[in-house]
């Protein structure tokens, strides 16, 4: 057998399957993590393709690649990775990293209760993980500051509309509109429909509205779409539906309209979302915010105070949920592989 390369990982889903790699790569140049990811995206991409695209992933996959931290307090560092990015923070993705460093036994656990600090490209991200006979059954974290920027500002969507959004930063920056301006109903079974109208607004946003993290540039402009609805679980505030994208929009080409919904409820939307709901007086510090995404599941948000972001006033969120390891595996390059990045077709890829 020749090889090129062998990484491995641990696949764990929260609803939206979640790739952690935990061998096959010792580190990647850089000071910081928020520094290694810059490399990654600029100079190593091959690992996100590798991962993420066919034969080894599909549309709605995101990946993880765990690293030395570089901030001395720190337990570990992660890099996030998806189909068209590599974001600042990641709720899901945090909460299935922390997962599996313990569950394997990367980091040891203490149970009831685990505190890790993990170093995100974001920054620092404090954990407190519940666990129970060798297993975690609750994660929450305290996220990066969350802040919104446009309230009910107005897009026109080609071949859509005029649609009314907000625009926030979770820890990446979202396009959130009401479902019912579209007569959308958010269940599994309109999914094509939500990818549709999800990624219209989010390419209309992206054009319409522009925005730059104000403390750090390199984080601009809306990326993910939030699609928002009254709940159908019994436990929930409200329900969402997030749409990632997987490829780039052209409005001339209907077939690119889609992405791949993010299976889970969200953290980092349900930090905008909360973000949003404060600015509007209608979520309090304090307070449990239980979002359900479109399997019906729920992540618990609250908001624990306030600060500033620049000239934004900011809320600091926490998000709790569970991730559940599936597998274990060993990814190779055959040498010989003439698609050894991987490779997206236009039936399941925009």
């Amino acid at each position: 057998m020749r090889l090129n390369h062998m990484i491995t990982a641990v696949d764990t889903h929260a609803g939206t399957p979640m790739r952690v790699i935990t061998g096959g790569i010792v580190d990647v140049p850089g000071a910081t993590i928020f520094e290694k990811m810059l490399w990654l995206q600029t100079e190593g991409d091959e690992l996100r393709r590798r991962m993420l695209r066919e034969p080894r992933g599909y549309p709605a996959m995101c990946c993880n690649l765990i690293l030395p931290p570089s901030d001395p307090e720190a337990d570990a560092g992660f890099v996030i990775m998806e189909q068209t990015e590599y974001p600042a923070m990641s709720g899901g993705n945090t909460i299935a990293v922390a997962t599996v460093l313990l569950e394997t036994g990367m980091l040891p656990m203490q149970e009831p209760l685990t505190e890790l600090l993990l170093e995100s490209p974001a920054g620092l991200i404090p954990i407190r993980a519940e666990c129970a006979q060798g297993k975690v059954t609750q994660v929450t974290f305290k996220n990066v500051p969350a802040f919104a920027i446009h309230l009910d500002a107005e897009i026109n969507v080609p071949h859509l509309g005029m649609a009314r959004v907000d625009v926030a930063w979770g820890g990446m920056f979202y396009v959130i509109a009401e479902a019912d301006q579209f007569d959308l109903e958010l269940t599994a079974q309109n999914g094509a429909e939500i990818a549709r109208i999800g990624e219209m607004l989010r390419a209309a946003a992206g054009e319409q509205l522009p925005v730059v993290h104000p403390e750090n540039p390199e984080f601009r402009n809306v990326s993910i779409s939030l699609l928002s609805s009254p709940p159908t679980h019994p436990q929930a505030h409200l329900k969402n539906a997030v749409t990632m994208p997987t490829g780039v929009v052209d409005w001339n080409r209907p077939a690119t309209w889609t992405g791949a919904i993010d299976r889970c409820p969200c953290g980092t939307g349900t930090c905008a979302k909360m973000a949003v709901l404060h600015a509007r007086g209608e979520l309090a510090l304090d307070e449990d915010f239980r979002h359900e995404g479109i399997l019906g599941t729920i992540f618990t948000g609250r908001l624990i105070g306030k600060t500033k972001v620049g000239a934004y006033e900011a809320v600091i969120p926490t998000i709790g949920g569970q991730a559940w390891i599936t597998g274990f595996a060993n990814y190779v390059v055959d040498p010989g592989d003439p698609f050894p990045d991987g490779f997206t077709v236009g039936d399941l890829w925009a």
